[in-house]
């Protein structure tokens, strides 16, 4: 049987999906939708299919969907999808409140229709292994980075909602359970939003876990380091390599030249990392979630607990930020931009 597929919302994200479901084998791709004709006939042409000028016309048509639309629109969406008994994989964020996620969350059980959110980075080739390779490990602290310059950067939300939701999903789901304390800190430098933040998650029983997103670095970094008990690991996801650092001591004598020695502190093993694409797993495990009658992989449940931490991540930061500004007088966007501003939360 071939999945029906379809995407709503022709813009960046919704072009890659069609490009993947294209490939696919148990999956067809019929039809696209966008709010902007001209850009939805286009892609429907490159694509050959056929472009829906409404929703309910592509939802007739389809027994899935990827949702590629702006947060805002997500929850109406995403709600009429399972009032149609229409599968849906729901880029990230899951909505744009929490009370939207609490409902769709609910919706989404009730319904029995394979609900997923695009947390993309659970299908990271190298976050994969690293979940492998941390088995039996104990982990005393993790630090997961993700930096970026300004140019390029989504503007329309802030640093925490662009780029830590990821590095939140993948710490959830690392370590499990949702944190028992929170410390953050912000920057705002150009938007007049949370450009560069740090948070620290504490946990009863687990590692001490610390977060930095930037859209202000000039470099592109997306990595986790841990921490072990007799080891050490570093994961890039940006370039699909592991390396994990243990400790061993042993001195050796050059047979050579009598006398000699030296000593090895360390060793370092290389961890293969498969070259795959993140989205064509992700978009793999939605349609085989549906064929084979598979819990989601990402259920909504999942997005609203991300959704959650991030929003009480920013609330602290914005809360610190407004006092800052306070105490220091009223301060406008322009100089922030000059003059950043610092928030510490515990």
């Amino acid at each position: 049987m071939n999945l029906r597929v379809g995407v709503i919302g022709t813009g960046m994200m919704g072009q890659r999906h069609c490009r993947v479901y294209s490939t696919l084998r148990r999956a067809q791709l019929v039809g696209v939708c966008d709010a902007n004709p001209a850009a939805g006939n286009r892609v429907a042409r490159q694509y050959d299919v056929t472009f829906y000028e409404t929703i309910e016309d592509l939802l007739t048509n389809v027994d899935a969907v990827t949702l590629a639309t702006p947060t805002q629109s997500h929850f109406e969406l995403a709600m009429r999808c399972l009032a149609q008994g229409v599968h849906v994989l729901i880029e990230k964020p899951i909505t744009e409140t929490l009370e939207q996620a609490e409902t769709l969350a609910k919706a989404a059980e009730a319904s029995r229709l394979v609900v997923q959110i695009g947390h993309i980075e659970r299908f990271n080739p190298t976050y994969i292994e690293l979940k492998h390779v941390l088995e039996g490990m104990t982990l005393l602290a993790v630090n997961l980075r993700r930096l970026s310059p300004y140019e390029g950067s989504n503007t329309d939300v802030d640093v925490v909602l662009d780029l830590m939701i990821h590095d939140i999903d993948l710490a959830l789901d690392l370590m499990g359970q949702e944190p028992t304390s929170v410390a953050a800190y912000g920057l705002t430098v150009f938007s007049g939003a949370i450009d560069h933040a740090t948070v620290q998650l504490g946990f009863d029983s687990g590692p001490l876990l610390t977060l930095t997103a930037s859209r202000v670095t000039e470099q592109k970094v997306r990595s986790i380091d841990v921490t072990a008990l007799k080891a050490y690991v570093e994961g890039d996801l940006l370039n699909k390599s592991i390396s994990v650092h243990r400790r061993t001591i042993g001195e050796y004598l050059n047979q050579n030249q009598q006398g000699i020695k030296y000593r090895q502190e360390s060793i370092v093993e290389r961890i293969s990392v498969p070259m795959l694409e993140p989205l064509l797993l992700e978009v793999q495990s939605f349609v085989g979630s549906i064929l084979e009658n598979k819990p989601s992989s990402i259920p909504a449940r999942d997005g609203l607990k991300t959704l959650r931490l991030a929003t009480a991540i920013r609330n602290t930061i914005q809360e610190r930020l407004t006092g800052v500004n306070e105490l220091g007088g009223s301060k406008s966007t322009e100089a922030n931009a000059i003059e950043p501003s610092l928030a510490v939360a515990a």
